[in-house]
């Protein structure tokens, strides 16, 4: 059913001729024409990274809620409904308030070009604003320092998650270039927290804070994060904290845990809220079992996964996550953009996987056709073939291997595709 946002949306699209044109004069623009929300939302946690932004955000959020605080988050892409993008005081915005802010935010644009982001940004912002909360998640959608998030002044934390190559044809072709792109949302004097990072990415970031004279809590150095015994253990110059493992699944979680749980001990909470953090977070997509729906009628013996892990470094966490699983036959249902190192991804995949299904993403323009996917699984060593659609894979393998473990992964666009039609 198409709702009164979903039409002011799809206008949106249109007010820019490219989809992505990195800038902050358009936002700035617009921001004061909307009297400066960004100004007035409350304190910021900006966090930027190739890999993670969204896993931590959740984990600190969920320690931020188990002390009772309000959290405003924001998010990118959405995987079912736009509304996921925007969660206010802990709920989804509302249909109506959307709508609301959305046309706001299109008449004081007026004429002027802007892209998607940047204008759904700015509304974003006004819902901060208007809505009373104890603190405001910013997730990056691209890069950092010229992206639409990055207009606020003073932060009261920013967060920098593993940087890797990805969108290079924005952020640049080398980890040190992206890093420098991520490194656009230290602020000076704030405190800036590091997940792990390559050598050359953290040398990059290293200096940048240095010259904004913000405090760097940098991993392996003022805080550092394992897994022992089946426990996660987390050590800062405070002292040690010994946590049950993360309940998203996932041996990379442990490093994202890392850096939520530094950021809720920089801001003062307890252990109970860095266990809140582990156990209580959610993330769709991100090694989401799916127990229910039409998909899992359509395979009910069948272990269904979903991932929307689609880099490199993506496929490399989703195959330690596979390595760690019980051993059972293995198939993924795959689909990727045409803008992605696909062999790339998938090669760290190979050892894990029994046979891949190649699809095309529906209503996608990016999408890479399926026998292009085929073809690069096939150059990576894995065993594959094309499918009209996800329900057709899925049908397939649990006629021939009903007992099969079926990982729907190579795109969140893929992602959401699933969530909508399985929900």
């Amino acid at each position: 059913m198409t709702t009164g946002s979903d039409v002011i949306l799809e206008r949106m699209m249109t007010l820019h001729p490219k989809v992505i044109d990195l800038t902050l004069a358009r936002v700035e623009r617009l921001l004061q024409a909307l009297c400066n929300p960004e100004r007035a939302i409350p304190p910021v946690i900006h966090i930027a990274g190739t890999n993670g932004k969204g896993s931590t955000q959740a984990m600190i959020r969920a320690g931020l809620e188990a002390g009772g605080d309000k959290v405003h988050a924001y998010t990118s892409p959405h995987l079912a409904r736009f509304h996921e993008r925007i969660r206010l005081a802990g709920e989804l915005i509302s249909e109506e308030l959307l709508t609301q802010l959305l046309d706001e935010s299109v008449t004081a644009n007026g004429p002027d070009e802007i892209t998607f982001f940047e204008i759904t940004t700015c509304a974003a912002f006004l819902a901060f604003a208007r809505v009373p909360a104890d603190w405001t998640l910013l997730e990056v959608g691209l890069g950092g320092r010229l992206d639409a998030t990055n207009v606020i002044d003073t932060p009261r934390l920013t967060i920098i998650t593993p940087v890797s190559l990805d969108h290079q044809a924005f952020l640049g072709d080398t980890v040190a270039a992206i890093a420098g792109e991520k490194a656009g949302i230290i602020k000076r004097g704030v405190p800036v927290i590091v997940g792990p990072q390559s050598e050359e990415g953290l040398a990059v970031i290293e200096a940048k804070a240095a010259r904004m004279g913000a405090p760097a809590w940098i991993f392996g150095q003022q805080w550092n994060v394992w897994e022992e015994r089946g426990r996660l253990v987390y050590q800062d110059e405070n002292g040690l904290l010994d946590l049950p493992l993360p309940n998203l699944p996932g041996p990379h979680q442990v490093q994202n845990a890392g850096a939520a749980i530094a950021a809720l001990r920089l801001l003062g909470r307890d252990e109970a809220a860095c266990e809140a953090a582990v156990t209580r977070a959610f993330w769709p997509a991100r090694m989401q079992r799916l127990r229910r729906g039409p998909l899992v009628d359509l395979a009910p013996t069948v272990e269904l996964w979903l991932d929307g892990g689609h880099n490199p470094a993506g496929g490399e966490a989703v195959a330690a996550t596979l390595a760690r699983m019980p051993k059972r036959e293995t198939h993924l249902i795959c689909g990727m953009l045409n803008t992605k190192d696909v062999t790339g991804y998938m090669r760290p995949l190979a050892p894990q996987v029994t046979k891949l299904h190649a699809v095309s993403i529906p209503g996608e323009k990016n999408t890479l056709p399926a026998e292009l996917t085929r073809d690069a699984a096939r150059a990576a060593g894995i065993a594959a073939e094309t499918a009209g659609s996800v329900a057709e894979a899925l049908a397939g393998i649990a006629a021939t291997s009903p007992d099969a473990r079926v990982l729907i992964c190579g795109s969140l666009y893929l992602a959401g595709t699933v969530l909508r039609e399985n929900g």
